[in-house]
C-alpha cells in the first residue's frame, strides 16, 4: 500500500508545481508575446539586433561568471533544507564578485570606445547586475520548494516590465534604451519583492558560513560550465555569426524569429521548472525509471505535436506578431521549431544526470553539439545567410539529445519507442521541408502530416488530457 501511494504522491508533486509554474509562465509569456507586434513596430532591425545581442551574451556570461550558483542553489536547497541560508550567502557572495568584474570591465573598455558606444556597454553592465541577482534568486527560491515566491517575482517582473515598455516606447518615445531601461526596471523591482517574500517566509535568514557546503556547491557549479556554455553556443553563438556576416538588420530579423517557438518554450519551461524539482526528489526511488519513463514518452509526445500545429500555423502568427520588414522572419521559424523538441529533451535528460550529480556527460553531450554548431554556422551561413544558421541549430540540438540519450542510460534506462519517436522526428522534418519550400499545396501536405504526428503519439496525448482532466476535478472538488 505504501508503494502506490508513493508513486501518487510523485505525479501530485510534480502536477502541483506544474500548475504553479503555468500561471507564471502564462501570465508572463503571453503577456510579453502580445508585446512583440510593439517591439517590432517601434524598433528597427538594427536596434533590435543590438538589444538581443545583449540579451544572449547575459545568457552565457550569468551563469558563467557566478559559476553557476543558481543551479548549485537550486540542487543542494532540495536536499540541505536546513541549511537553505548558508546556500543564499554562499550564491549572493558569487553573484557580487561576477557584479565586480563585469562592472570593472566594463569601465575599462571606456578607454578603447567612443562615447555612444559606451553608453551602450554602461546600459550593459546595469542590465547584468540587475539580471545575475534576479536569476540567482529565481533558482534559489525554487530549490527551497517556494514555488509562490518564484511566480509572484516572475509575473511581477513582467507587469513592471510591460508598464515601463509602455511608457518608454510609447509615451517617452526613447527606442532601443527604453527597451533596456525596462529589463533592468523589472529585474530589480522583482528581486526586491522575492527578498521581501523570502524574508516574510523565513527563508532569507541564518545566514552563516558553510565552508563545506559552498565548496560542494562550487564543485558542483563549476563542473557545470562546459555544460552551461555548451547549451549558451548552441543557443546563441549563430546570432553572433548571422551579425557579422549579414549584419544588424538581418540579425534582428533573425532574432525575432526566436519569438514564436517561445510560444512551445512555454510549455517546455513550465514543466522543466516542475521536472527538475521532481527528479532532484525521486532519482534514489525504487521505481524512478518507470516515472521517469512515463514522463519522458509523455513530455516527448506533447512536444512533438506542438510542434506540428505551430508549423502549420506559422505564416498566420507570423502576420499577427511581426510588423514591416519583419515579417520575413517567419521562414526561419520552422526549424527553430524542430530545435525546441530536441533543446527540452536534452534538458529532461540532462535533469535525469543533475540529480545524480553527473553533470560531466551534460558536460560532454552539450559540448559536441557546441563544436557541430559553430562548425556548421561557419559552413551554412556565408552560403545560406541566417536560413543556414537556422539549420545548424536544430542539427546541433539533435546531436546534444542523441548523445544525453546514451549518456542517460548510465543512470536510468527509458523504454520508451524509439523507432516511433524517430519516425515523428523525420515527419517534422518532411513538414518544415513542404513549408520553408512553399511547395503547391503545403498546407493541405502539411496538414496530412501533422495529423500522422497526432496519430503517432495519440496514446499519451489521450493520457495527458485523462491526467490533467482528473488533476483539475479533484481541484474543484478540493474546493467545494
Amino acid at each position: 500500500m505504501k508503494e502506490p501511494k508513493k508513486e501518487k504522491s510523485r505525479y501530485r508533486y510534480l502536477a502541483d508545481n506544474i500548475a504553479l509554474f503555468s500561471v507564471s509562465n502564462f501570465v508572463s509569456k503571453i503577456l510579453v508575446f502580445l508585446l512583440v507586434p510593439l517591439y517590432t513596430d517601434v524598433l528597427s532591425t538594427s536596434e533590435y539586433g543590438i538589444a538581443d545581442v545583449m540579451q544572449v551574451t547575459l545568457l552565457l556570461l550569468v551563469p558563467a561568471l557566478t559559476l553557476n550558483m543558481g543551479e548549485a542553489a537550486l540542487r543542494f536547497g532540495i536536499e540541505y533544507a536546513d541549511r537553505r541560508g548558508s546556500i543564499l550567502k554562499a550564491g549572493i557572495r558569487y553573484v557580487l564578485r561576477a557584479d565586480a568584474l563585469v562592472v570593472g570591465l566594463c569601465v575599462l573598455s571606456f578607454a578603447f570606445c567612443g562615447e555612444h558606444m559606451r553608453w551602450y556597454i554602461l546600459l550593459f553592465a546595469l542590465l547584468f547586475v540587475a539580471n545575475c541577482l534576479y536569476e540567482y534568486l529565481i533558482l534559489y527560491f525554487q530549490g527551497c520548494e517556494a514555488v509562490p515566491i518564484v511566480v509572484i517575482g516572475s509575473v511581477c517582473s513582467t507587469v513592471v516590465m510591460i508598464a515601463s515598455n509602455i511608457i518608454f516606447l510609447l509615451v517617452i518615445r526613447i527606442g532601443l534604451n527604453g527597451y533596456i531601461f525596462s529589463q533592468i526596471i523589472a529585474f530589480a523591482t522583482s528581486s526586491v519583492v522575492m527578498l521581501l517574500l523570502g524574508r516574510s517566509a523565513h527563508l532569507v535568514e541564518n545566514l552563516k558560513d558553510d565552508k563545506e557546503l559552498s565548496d560542494q556547491m562550487l564543485r558542483y557549479g563549476t563542473v557545470m560550465i562546459a555544460y552551461s556554455t555548451g547549451s549558451w553556443i548552441n543557443n546563441a553563438a549563430d546570432r553572433y555569426l548571422v551579425l557579422a556576416v549579414c549584419g544588424a538588420a538581418v540579425n534582428g530579423v533573425y532574432g525575432v524569429a526566436y519569438k514564436i517557438p517561445a510560444i512551445l518554450m512555454v510549455f517546455q519551461r513550465i514543466f522543466a521548472q516542475a521536472w527538475q524539482m521532481s527528479a532532484t526528489k525521486s532519482y534514489k526511488d525504487d521505481k524512478s525509471a518507470q516515472f521517469f519513463t512515463k514522463m519522458y514518452n509523455t513530455y516527448n509526445s506533447f512536444m512533438m505535436t506542438g510542434c506540428a500545429i505551430l508549423i502549420l500555423l506559422v505564416e498566420p502568427v507570423a502576420r499577427f506578431m511581426f510588423r514591416k520588414e519583419f515579417y520575413e522572419a517567419w521562414v526561419y521559424v520552422p526549424p527553430l521549431l524542430v530545435s525546441v523538441i530536441f533543446g527540452s529533451l536534452t534538458g529532461f535528460l540532462g535533469s535525469i544526470c543533475l540529480a545524480h550529480k553527473d553533470s560531466r556527460s551534460m558536460g560532454v553531450a552539450t559540448g559536441i553539439g557546441a563544436v557541430a554548431n559553430v562548425a556548421m554556422n561557419l559552413m551554412f551561413i556565408p552560403k545560406f545567410g541566417a536560413m543556414g544558421a537556422a539549420v545548424a541549430t536544430a542539427i546541433s540540438y539533435c546531436i546534444m539529445w542523441a548523445m544525453s540519450y546514451r549518456f542517460v542510460r548510465k543512470h536510468v534506462y527509458l523504454e520508451n519507442n524509439l523507432l516511433s519517436d524517430i519516425l515523428g522526428y523525420i515527419v517534422l522534418a518532411a513538414i518544415c521541408l513542404a513549408m520553408i519550400g512553399q511547395i503547391p499545396g503545403r498546407y493541405v501536405i502539411c496538414a496530412v502530416m501533422t495529423v500522422i504526428v497526432i496519430l503517432l503519439n495519440y496514446r499519451d496525448i489521450k493520457t495527458v488530457i485523462s491526467v490533467l482532466a482528473t488533476f483539475v476535478r479533484s481541484r474543484i472538488r478540493g474546493k467545494n
